[in-house]
C-alpha cells in the first residue's frame, strides 16, 4: 500500500471539463491557454461541527462515487524512534473497527468497490474507493467507524500481524535493484532531525519496538475528524452528501490538533559524493537537490524545466546522451513534490561498457549549461502542452490514485485550496524561458548530492541505510513483547472524548439497489481496403483513444531470433515518414498526443491518445509511424543496446527472472507462448536481428489485412471514418505472405519440480509456480475465473489471507488464470521472507489442496465474489481507456458485443458447487512447476524438505 514515489506534477491537476471549446481542425496545435480553459472541477464544500471538511463534486456520467479521505498526517510527523508508524497505522486501519471487526476489503469487495486502496507518504495518509451509488452509506459507515471507533478493535495479534506484513513490504522494496537508494538520498539531503530525513516505510528496529500503547496513542493524537478532508466525487449532489456525512461522521468528537513543525529547505555545504553497490544491470548516476514544496511559486517552473531536461521524449538529456552520443541507455529528470519541500532527481543509466565517470562529467556539463542558459520558448510550450494534455487524459476518473477526488483533497490538505490545480495549470501555461531559467539558477546552482550505483554485491554500509543495523535491515522480523498493553494515553496525549450516542452502528446499513452495467453501443464500419473499425462513443472529456491492433503478439516472435518484435516495435516512433526520432517526439509534444506500441501474448497494438482539437494531425503522425517506419541503421543499434540492457535488468530483478524463466518451462521453448512474459526476447535473439529481419516482421504482421482499428472517445463514427479512410484506407498489403502462428503442444513431460535461481543477499524469495490448464481463453471459462477469485485472485483469497494476513510471511500472495486465446496457464505468485520460503510453498500447496477437496467455496465466498464481480462492472468501465481495452479483449477472445451486458446474469446463475467443479477439474497443485529466486544458501535446505526435486538454474539470457 506504500507508494514508491509521490505522484508527479502531472497527476496533481486532473480535472473535468464543464464545457469544451469548439475547435476546427487547426493548422497549428491548440494553444495551451485554450486547453487550460477547458479544465474545471465544480464543487461544494461544508465543514461539520467536529472539524471534518467535506468537498462534493457532482459527475453523473456513471452510477459510481469516488470516496477519498485524507488524514493530514504522514511520516514527516513521526518522532525519533517511531519511524514507520504512519504507514503501519494505515495497515491497521484496514483490519477492522469496533462495529465492523473484519478485514475492510471484505465488505468493500462485496459491494463492488474499484480503485480500492490506501497509501501513506511523507505528508498524508489516505484511503480511497470508487463504489456504486447504492453502496455509499455502507462505505461511509466503514470509513466513519475506523475514524471514530477503531481502538477497541486493535489488539496485539493484529499489531504483530500487520507489523510482519509491513516488514515484508519493506523487504520486497529493498530487494529490488536500486531498492536502497531512497534511504541514502534522504539521509544525505536532509540532516538528522529534519522531518524528511527518514523513509516512510521506517526502520526494522522502530517497527519491532512499536507497542500496542504506542500505536494507539499515535491514532489518538492524529486521526480525528478535524485533521481530515473527505471528498465525494461522482453520482451525488451536495445536499444528499451533507445529510449522509452528518449522519455517519457527525457524532465523532474532535481530536487533538496535530502540531506542524517548521520545515526548512536545506542546502548542502558542498557537493556530496557517494558510491553504492547493488545487483543491477548497469551503473546509474543520480543528481539530487532539495527544493521548495508544492506551494512555492518556483516549483512549477522547476517542474517544466525538469521535463525539458529529462522528462520529454525529446529532452535535452535524451537527445545528447541517448540519441547522439549513445553513452546512456535511459535518462530521467523530475521533481518529486511534497508539502514542505521537494526533491529534484536527475538520473542517467550508463550504457554497458562505457566509462561511467565520463558520462557523469558529461551529465554535469549538460545540467550546468541548461541552468546557465535555460530553455527555448518552443521547449517550454511543448512541456506545458504535454502536462496539460496529461491532465485532460485523466478527466474521466472520479477516484483512485489520481482522480478528481484526489485532486480536490490534495489541494485542500496541502494548500487549503481545493482549486489549487487551477492555479497550477495557469502557472504552467504562463511559464516562460526566463522564469524557468531563474528557478533553475536559484535552486540547481547549489551543491548537489551525487550518487553512483554500480553493479556488484551490496556492502554492509549499503544495507545499513535501510534502517537500523545492516543485520536488522535485511534479516527476518522478530516481534518484541510490548511492555505496556493497556492502551492508556501516553503522558502529554489527551484522549479524545468518546463518540456521542448517535447513529445506530449495531449492523451495517443495507446496500441499496445497484443497477447492472449499461455498456455503450458498439458501432462498426469498414475502410475501403477492408480494415474493420470498431467504435464506442464517450464524451466526458475532449479526447480520443485509438488502438490499431494486429493479430501477432509475443506468440509471433520468431524463435530463432526472439526479441525481433520488441526491437521492431521500439523503432516505430524512432523515425517515420519525413521525421526522424527527435522530430516525432517533438511533434507528439506539440500536439499533446501520445503514441505507444505494446504487445500481449496474442496481439500487438500501436495506440494513440489525442486531444480532440488535434485529432487530424495526430492521426497523420500515427499513420506514418505504423505504415512508414524508417528503421534507420543507427537507430537500430541504439535501440538494440537499450533492449539488451533491459533484458539484463530483468535478469537482475527477482520478478523479472521468474517471469522470464517459467513460461518456457511450462509450454516448452518451441511453443508460441514459451517466451518471457515481458516480450523482450533473449540476449542472443536480439543480438542476431538484422534490419532485413525487422522489415520482414513488419511486412508479415503489421499490415492492413492483419489489422483492426478500435476507437473510443469524444467523436462520432461519421466524423471519424473520413479521417481514417484518408490515412489508412489506401494502405495496401505487402507482397510477402501474412504471418502464421502455429500452436502445437510438444509431448515432453513436465513433472512437478522446483527450479532454484540463486540471488545472494536477497531478504525475500520470489516464488512463481504454474501449470497448463486444459482450456483456452476462447472457451470463456468464466466459472473457473470466479473460483480463482476465491483461492487466489483477490485480496481476500485463501492464499493471500493465509500467507499475508495470518502468517505474515508475505506482502501479497496471488494466483491467476491467464486469459490467452489458446492454452491458458495457472500461475501462483508470492514474494516471501527468506526464512519462510519452504514453509510458504508447503502452506500454499496445503491451501490449494484443501480448497480443491474438503474446503470448497463457501456460501459467503460465493455471495461476496458474485456480488463483487457484478457490482464492480460500472466502475470498471469508467474511462474511455477502460472501454477501449474491453473492445480489444472482446475481439481477441471472440466475445460477442453483448458479452459484458450479459455477464451479470451469468454470474447470478453460478453456484458454489459449479465453482468447485470448475476449479477441481482445472487446478492441479501436484503438477505445479516452481521457480524460486532467492539466496540459495539459505533457501535450498528448506526446499529439500518438500519432497520435490530441486534443480539449480542460472538466470536466463
Amino acid at each position: 500500500m506504500r507508494r514508491t514515489l509521490f505522484r508527479p506534477f502531472a497527476a496533481l491537476l486532473i480535472a473535468t471539463a464543464l464545457s469544451v471549446p469548439a475547435f476546427a481542425a487547426p493548422a497549428e496545435p491548440a494553444a495551451v491557454s485554450d486547453l487550460v480553459k477547458a479544465v474545471d472541477i465544480p464543487y461544494d464544500s461544508f465543514t461539520l461541527d467536529n472539524g471534518l471538511r467535506v468537498i462534493v463534486h457532482t459527475d453523473r456520467k456513471a452510477p459510481v462515487i469516488g470516496v477519498s479521505i485524507w488524514y493530514h498526517i504522514g511520516s514527516k510527523d513521526e518522532p525519533k524512534g517511531k519511524t514507520g508508524f504512519a504507514h503501519l497505522f494505515e495497515h491497521l486501519m484496514f483490519n477492522g473497527s469496533e462495529n465492523a471487526n473484519e478485514d475492510f476489503f471484505k465488505p468493500l469487495e462485496s459491494i463492488g468497490a474499484t480503485d480500492l486502496n490506501g497509501t501513506t507518504w511523507f505528508d498524508r495518509t489516505n484511503y480511497f474507493e470508487t463504489v456504486p451509488t447504492g453502496a455509499l452509506d455502507m462505505t461511509l459507515f466503514l470509513e466513519s467507524d475506523r475514524m471514530g471507533h477503531l481502538l477497541g478493535a486493535i489488539d496485539k495479534s493484529k499489531l504483530d500481524n500487520q507489523r510482519g506484513v509491513v516488514q515484508n513490504e519493506k523487504r520486497q522494496g529493498d530487494n529490488d535493484p536500486y531498492g536502497l537508494v531512497e534511504y541514502a538520498q534522504l539521509k544525505a539531503l536532509f540532516p538528522e532531525g529534519h522531518p524528511y530525513h527518514h523513509s516512510t516505510i521506517g526502520s526494522m528496529a522502530d517497527l519491532d519496538a512499536a507497542s500496542l500503547d504506542d500505536v494507539k496513542n499515535w491514532f489518538r493524537a492524529h486521526y480525528g475528524p478535524n485533521n481530515a478532508v473527505l471528498v465525494l466525487a461522482g453520482d451525488i449532489d451536495a445536499a444528499t452528501a451533507k445529510a449522509k456525512v452528518q449522519k455517519w461522521f457527525g457524532d465523532i468528537p474532535r481530536g487533538p490538533e496535530t502540531p506542524r513543525a517548521a520545515v526548512t529547505v536545506p542546502t548542502l555545504a558542498a557537493p556530496v559524493d557517494q558510491v553504492m553497490k547493488d545487483r543491477v544491470a548497469t551503473t546509474r548516476i543520480y543528481r539530487n537537490w532539495a527544493v521548495p514544496g508544492l506551494n512555492d511559486p518556483d516549483l512549477i517552473p522547476l517542474d517544466i524545466g525538469m521535463d525539458i531536461l529529462g522528462g520529454l521524449a525529446s529532452s535535452r538529456l535524451d537527445n545528447a546522451l541517448v540519441r547522439k552520443d549513445k553513452t546512456a541507455v535511459a535518462v530521467t529528470a523530475q521533481v518529486q513534490p511534497f508539502e514542505k519541500i521537494s526533491i529534484v532527481e536527475i538520473t542517467a543509466d550508463v550504457k554497458p561498457g562505457v566509462d561511467a565517470a565520463a558520462v557523469a562529467k558529461q551529465l554535469d556539463a549538460l545540467i550546468a549549461d541548461f541552468v546557465k542558459n535555460g530553455p527555448t520558448a518552443d521547449e517550454v510550450k511543448r512541456a506545458a502542452t504535454k502536462q496539460v494534455a496529461g491532465e485532460i487524459a485523466g478527466l474521466e476518473t472520479v477516484g483512485g490514485f489520481a482522480g478528481k477526488a484526489v485532486t480536490l483533497a490534495e489541494g485542500a490538505v496541502y494548500s487549503d485550496d481545493p482549486e489549487k490545480y487551477k492555479k497550477d495549470l495557469a502557472a504552467a501555461a504562463a511559464t516562460t524561458p526566463a522564469s524557468v531559467r531563474a528557478a533553475l539558477q536559484k535552486w540547481l546552482g547549489r551543491p548537489a548530492y551525487r550518487l553512483v550505483v554500480e553493479p556488484g554485491e551490496r556492502t554492509e554500509s549499503d544495507m545499513a541505510v535501510a534502517g537500523g543495523s545492516a543485520r536488522e535491515g535485511m534479516s527476518p522480523a522478530y516481534y518484541r513483547d510490548p511492555k505496556r498493553e493497556g492502551g492508556a494515553p501516553a503522558p502529554g496525549v489527551s484522549a479524545p472524548a468518546q463518540p456521542k450516542a448517535g447513529v445506530d452502528r449495531s449492523s451495517p446499513p443495507a446496500v441499496e439497489a445497484i443497477n447492472d452495467l449499461t455498456f455503450p453501443a458498439i458501432e462498426r464500419t469498414t475502410l475501403s481496403n477492408g480494415i474493420q473499425v470498431v467504435f464506442a462513443k464517450r464524451t466526458t472529456v475532449p479526447t480520443v483513444r485509438m488502438s490499431v491492433v494486429f493479430d501477432a503478439g509475443n506468440a509471433a516472435d520468431p524463435k530463432t531470433k526472439l526479441g525481433t518484435q520488441g526491437l521492431m516495435l521500439s523503432l516505430l516512433d524512432e523515425g517515420a515518414g519525413k521525421l526522424d526520432s527527435i522530430g516525432i517526439a517533438e511533434a507528439q509534444e506539440r500536439l499533446g498526443a501520445q503514441i505507444a506500441s505494446s504487445s500481449t501474448m496474442d496481439r500487438t497494438s500501436v495506440s494513440l491518445f489525442a486531444l480532440k482539437a488535434n485529432l487530424a494531425p495526430s492521426l497523420d503522425l500515427l499513420a506514418d509511424v505504423i505504415q512508414r517506419p524508417a528503421f534507420a541503421p543507427a537507430e537500430i543499434e541504439r535501440l538494440r543496446g537499450q533492449i539488451l540492457t533491459g533484458i539484463a535488468a530483468e535478469n537482475a530483478q527477482p520478478r523479472g527472472i521468474a517471469r522470464r524463466t517459467l513460461p518456457p518451462l511450462l509450454f516448452g521453448p518451441a511453443h508460441p507462448y514459451g517466451v518471457p512474459l515481458s516480450g523482450s526476447g533473449t540476449e542472443a535473439g536480439v543480438k542476431a536481428v538484422t534490419r532485413a529481419d525487422l522489415l520482414a516482421f513488419h511486412q508479415a504482421w503489421l499490415r492492413p489485412d492483419n489489422a483492426k482499428i478500435f476507437v473510443t472517445g469524444d467523436t462520432t463514427l461519421a466524423e471519424l471514418k473520413p479521417l481514417l479512410e484518408a490515412r489508412f484506407g489506401s494502405w495496401a498489403k505487402p507482397k510477402p505472405a501474412k504471418g502464421v502462428k502455429v500452436f502445437r503442444m510438444d509431448k515432453m513431460a513436465r513433472p512437478s519440480r522446483i527450479v532454484l535461481i540463486d540471488r545472494p543477499q536477497s531478504p525475500q524469495s520470489y516464488i512463481m509456480a504454474g501449470h497448463l490448464l486444459a482450456t483456452k481463453g476462447t472457451e470463456d471459462p468464466l466459472t473457473l475465473v470466479a473460483a480463482n477469485e476465491v483461492i487466489g485472485g483477490s485480496f481476500l483469497s485463501r492464499l493471500n489471507m493465509d500467507l499475508r494476513e495470518t502468517k505474515g510471511w508475505a506482502y501479497g500472495a496471488f494466483s491467476q488464470t491467464q486469459m490467452l486465446r489458446e492454452t491458458m496457464p495457472f500461475y501462483f505468485i508470492a514474494p516471501v521472507q527468506t526464512d519462510q520460503t519452504g514453509p510458504s510453498i508447503a502452506a500454499a500447496l496445503a491451501d490449494m489442496k484443501a480448497f480443491l477437496s474438503k474446503d470448497g467455496v463457501t456460501a459467503e465466498e460465493r455471495e461476496r465474489t458474485i456480488n463483487g464481480q457484478i457490482r464492480s462492472l460500472p466502475g470498471s468501465f469508467e474511462t474511455s481507456s477502460d472501454l477501449l481495452g474491453a473492445l480489444v479483449t472482446m475481439d481477441t477472445l471472440g466475445r460477442p458485443d453483448d458479452y459484458y451486458t450479459k455477464l451479470p446474469g451469468r454470474y447470478r446463475a453460478m453456484t458454489a458447487a459449479q465453482m468447485d467443479e470448475a476449479a477441481r477439474a482445472a487446478i492441479k497443485p501436484d503438477d505445479l512447476v516452481w521457480v524460486v529466486v532467492g539466496d540459495a544458501a539459505k533457501v535450498e535446505p528448506q526446499l529439500k524438505t518438500l519432497g520435490l526435486p530441486v534443480e539449480r538454474m542460472a538466470p536466463g539470457k
